[in-house]
This record gives C-alpha cells, structure tokens and sequence, in this order.
C-alpha cells in the first residue's frame, strides 16, 4: 500500500507543478503581449521611412473607424486595422473622420493620417475662390 500512496502522491505533485509552470508562462506570455499592444498604441512608428508611396483613399460617408482602419490595413498603410481603432479611440480626432478622398502616404504615423482624414475637405467653391488681402 505504501507504493501506491507514494506513486500516486508523486504522480499528483508532478502534475500540480506542470500545471501551475502552464499558468505562470500563460501569464508572462499574455502580459508581454497586452503591453506590446499598448506600448503601440501611442509609438507605432510609420511602414516606411523617406518619401514613401502616396496611396489614395476613399472614406464613405458613415464610415466607422474600424471601416477605415480595415481599409487603411488592406492598403498597406498601416499594419493592424484593430490598432488604428484603439488609436482613433484616443485621440484628439475621435468620431472627427469625415468622407472625401485623401492621398495618404505610408511614412505618415497614424496620428498624422487622423489629422488628414479628420479636417473637413475643400470644396471646389472653396478651391477656386482667390485669398483675400
């Protein structure tokens, strides 16, 4: 009977140890994670550095600003669609996208292409009127 305890009870702290090594590097695996993904929410550096390519876009009218960071993802403009939400969430810009057709460039950050797409676009009434002195 005394084997069969020992193994048994062995056996048991074997597995509560593989268990509880499971759950500490789950943790340390998700907190490395969660932090990188904050950590980028305010220093996500632009896809390419110099001049860049200038990619138009167009925003609908109704847009959410998960419809144009998806958009925005899929254009090579940005790389996590879910991240532009989370920074537009942020930003000084919320809920300010307003349709048109903007030439976005991939060495703009995100905060910079907010402020693009966030000021109303110009008419062609306003376009053609001449500065007054």
């Amino acid at each position: 009977m005394n084997i069969k305890y020992f193994i048994g009870a062995t056996a048991q702290v074997i597995i509560k140890a593989v268990l509880f090594a499971y759950i500490v590097v789950f943790i340390i695996r998700t907190a490395a994670s969660a932090y990188d993904y904050g950590y980028r929410v305010f220093t996500e550096p632009p896809l390419s550095y110099g001049d860049g390519r200038i990619i138009s876009v167009y925003i609908e009218d109704g847009d959410s600003a998960k419809d144009v960071g998806e958009m925005l993802e899929q254009k090579g403009l940005i790389r996590d669609g879910k991240l532009f939400v989370i920074q537009e969430l942020l930003s000084e810009y919320h809920g300010g996208i307003q349709p048109g057709v903007y030439d976005l460039n991939t060495s703009m950050t995100t905060q910079e292409m907010l402020e693009v797409i966030a000021q109303e676009p110009e008419t062609d009434e306003e376009a053609d009127e001449e500065p007054e002195e």
